[in-house]
């Protein structure tokens, strides 16, 4: 996995997680990508600080060397197998309802269905609406052996 940090037309920063540099130009070239906080479907990569190699040698005996953990790539505060375990069970412990996510999200908000948690797909226009209507949604990077396991 690697992160970009990204950003849309209408200045909003986010961190998207790809499996490689490639995959980031495939989903961007198809508009496959959208602003989690507005939905634009403008997404570009911004620069990002370089991780650099400082060239310190192993701890020496006796003394704790960092853990890998700590040196790895963050996603908000979050090491990619923390991460990874945060969004299996968001997944665990929600229902796919799949692309009638934004009707499902509306009914239950209105309480024309019971409340409970759902997951699901919208377009960047539907999320968009959601939010105009106060309906609170979060856009999950959820990897894709994940996005069709069913609860």
């Amino acid at each position: 996995m690697i992160v970009f940090d990204l950003g849309c037309d209408n200045d909003h920063r986010f961190e998207g997680w790809f499996a490689s540099s490639a995959d980031f130009e495939r989903q961007q070239k198809e508009n496959l990508l959208s602003c989690p906080l507005c939905g634009s479907p403008h997404i570009n990569r911004l620069l990002t600080a370089a991780r650099l190699n400082t060239g310190r040698a192993a701890a020496p005996a006796g003394e704790h060397a960092e853990p890998a953990a700590a040196s790895a790539a963050q996603y908000a505060n979050f090491d990619a197998a923390r991460m990874l375990r945060l969004i299996t069970h968001i997944v665990d412990n929600t229902e796919d309802v799949g692309k009638a996510f934004p009707e499902e999200a509306r009914k239950i908000h209105y309480k024309e269905s019971p409340e409970r948690h759902i997951r699901g797909t919208a377009s960047p226009q539907e999320v968009n609406a959601l939010r105009d209507e106060g309906i609170e949604i979060v856009a999950l990077p959820v990897p894709a052996h994940l996005a069709n396991k069913p609860h």
